[in-house]
């Protein structure tokens, strides 16, 4: 059965003028999450058709100082003047009906609708339509049925319309239940010309749905957006992609297309029928019109290695092939020991999230990003980067922390290999920035019009840097600014990287203690490039402007990790236990996105 909503479409006179700026260098860093004073958030419904909207839930964005991470961004390819970006977007949840006063969060995770129209020099900050506490009129054209939405990824057809995938997960009704499903809002031109594609909300369709929880259920994770902008056959076809999970280990890459602009997607097919363990799906479509999704594979004891594996439709996504493992490599993962329960930690901060080691660190292991040149019509060509374990670097941590496995740690490196999907052969992957110091995480790439353009986080200037410790950790368990997001471009297909660049202005700590109510950081799965030819834009999440503070929770020896943000906590003097924090908006869950153009 077809989902469907129903969809109001404006008359709209369209001027096809592609943007003529030239080959981008790095300026000053601009933020796209404007939860502050400067403009705050404005409704979709306002940037569309100028009518005055807000709600309590914009309100609150518009001063909250919260947080937001997984950055997605895509530059219009008819002008490049116009970047849309989002992230996982957390300025309402202190919003009616919460209460900031008694730390109680209520609103909604959500995704962010950021809008330039100048080239990436400003942007402004909004949400996608069908948040809880949206009344807008463009509420109603929202077929979503959750609480919350994360995991943002945008893609542009050739004509106007940009669409916003999404994980969407908790219960309306506030049970911890994980819905798990997924859809796609449709933006589309509002009139007058190429400066207003992707500005007026059309409708969301729900084209998966979970149930339950990630354990005992269905739930659909990690998303992937395309559109074919080829002038084919295919041409304004809608591909989306998602990781379902259905226990332990077991999940897979499943897939739907729409042909008809958003409008209705086809019934979810699985890709990987005979495999278990995937994520992180990426969808390419090459010149000639063939789609692409690659997707991650991890080790499994039956033998399965950790790698990149692909599949491939000649028909518009209607079939694909068998899976293709394209390569394997050695997985590159923070992990830890539980202090409270001797399990794996893929992260650690503190009380039921310390770990043995005493070290505090964000989520970051091995990942996949892939990009095809839609103009590119005399190649069959899939651009790949991921990071995993440099061969070599492995040695003993003296602690319980590893990247392979406690007591291992290792060097991380963002490689490139080019698939050919003609022949199914690909060239030996190669070190996009060789560097003897450092690490480098989920690295990002963009394909268009003979050029290739990547960017990464790069540990290279952690004062404290040691393969034996995570990122920004020093011996004695105390943190430091250590992140910045490098970027550098290809005009050879990717035989030789020019132009590398530090795109950050200010560097970053990235284990500011955030969340599970100050506890432990996060930072999110990926950053993000997107590109026209010679033209480039990155977006990252950042922490420049978090307020630290002390945790009143702790005290003597506990208290030395400088991972600490600013809150506002009383204790009960006859129980002993604390407060929620009661001052969110003083900055201390200040974690936003910021980007700037890329060589």
């Amino acid at each position: 059965m077809r989902s469907a909503v129903l969809w109001v479409v404006p008359a709209v006179v369209l001027a096809v003028v592609v943007g003529t700026a030239s080959a981008s260098t790095p300026t000053t860093d601009v933020r796209l999450s404007k939860d502050y004073s400067a403009g705050g958030y404005v409704s979709a419904y306002t940037l569309a058709t100028g009518q005055v909207y807000t709600d309590g839930v914009l309100n609150e964005c518009s001063v909250s100082q919260g947080r937001q991470n997984e950055p997605a961004v895509a530059v219009d390819p008819r002008n490049t003047q116009v970047i849309l970006g989002s992230s996982n977007d957390y300025c309402g949840v202190y919003g009616p009906p919460g209460d900031p006063a008694a730390g109680n969060p209520a609103g909604p995770v959500w995704l962010g609708y950021y809008r330039s129209e100048n080239g990436g020099q400003s942007f402004e900050s909004s949400l996608v339509p069908g948040y809880p506490g949206d009344t807008s009129p463009f509420a109603a054209q929202a077929d979503i049925r959750t609480a919350s939405a994360g995991d943002p990824v945008i893609a542009w057809d050739n004509h106007g319309r940009a669409f916003f995938g999404a994980e969407s997960s908790g219960d309306p009704s506030g049970s911890p239940k994980g819905f798990g499903d997924q859809w796609v809002a449709t933006y589309e031109n509002s009139g007058g010309g190429t400066s207003n594609d992707g500005k007026r909300y059309v409708g969301t369709v729900t084209v998966a749905r979970g149930s339950s929880s990630p354990l005992t259920g269905k739930f659909n994770d990690k998303t992937a957006i395309e559109a074919d902008r080829t002038g084919g056959l295919h041409d304004g076809n809608v591909y989306f992609a998602w990781s379902r999970f259905t226990g332990f280990a077991n999940s897979n890459i499943y897939f739907v297309r729409s042909t008809d602009h958003g409008r209705t997607f086809s019934k979810p097919k699985l890709l990987t029928p005979n495999s278990a363990n995937l994520q992180d799906p990426r969808i390419d479509v090459t010149g000639n019109g063939h789609v692409y999704v690659t997707y991650d594979v991890g080790d499994l004891n039956n033998g399965q290695q950790a790698g990149i594996q692909v599949v491939k439709s000649t028909d518009g996504g209607a079939t694909f092939s068998r899976p293709v493992q394209i390569l394997t490599y050695q997985p590159w993962e923070s992990t830890d020991v539980s202090s409270v329960d001797g399990s794996a930690n893929r992260d650690c901060g503190d009380f039921a999230d310390a770990c043995e080691s005493g070290y505090t660190f964000f989520r970051n292991d091995s990942t996949t990003d892939s990009s095809a040149d839609q103009k590119d019509a005399a190649h069959e060509y899939i651009y790949l980067v991921y990071n995993a374990a440099k061969p070599g670097t492995q040695a003993p941590t003296g602690t319980t922390y590893g990247t392979e496995g406690p007591g291992t740690g290792s060097q991380a490196g963002a490689y490139f290999t080019r698939y050919n999907g003609a022949t199914g052969t690909h060239t030996a992957p190669t070190l996009v920035s060789p560097q003897g110091r450092g690490h480098q995480s989920y690295p990002d790439i963009s394909a268009d019009g003979d050029f290739l353009h990547v960017e990464w986080w790069d540990s290279r200037n952690d004062p404290c840097y040691s393969m034996k410790r995570p990122i920004g950790n020093c011996a004695d368990r105390s943190t430091v600014r250590s992140l910045d997001v490098f970027a550098a471009k290809s005009s050879d297909r990717g035989v030789t990287w020019i132009g590398e660049s530090k795109l950050t202005d200010v560097r970053s700590n990235g284990n500011w203690e955030q969340f599970d109510d100050r506890s432990v950081p996060f930072a999110g799965d990926y950053l993000w490039v997107s590109s026209v030819g010679s033209f480039a834009f990155s977006a990252w999440t950042d922490w420049r402007n978090t307020v630290a503070g002390p945790d009143p929770r702790e005290s003597g020896d506990s208290d030395d990790d400088a991972a600490d943000v600013k809150q506002c906590r009383t204790q009960d003097p006859e129980t002993g236990a604390w407060s929620p924090d009661t001052c969110p908006h003083a900055g201390g869950l200040d974690q936003n996105i910021y980007g700037d153009l890329s060589p």
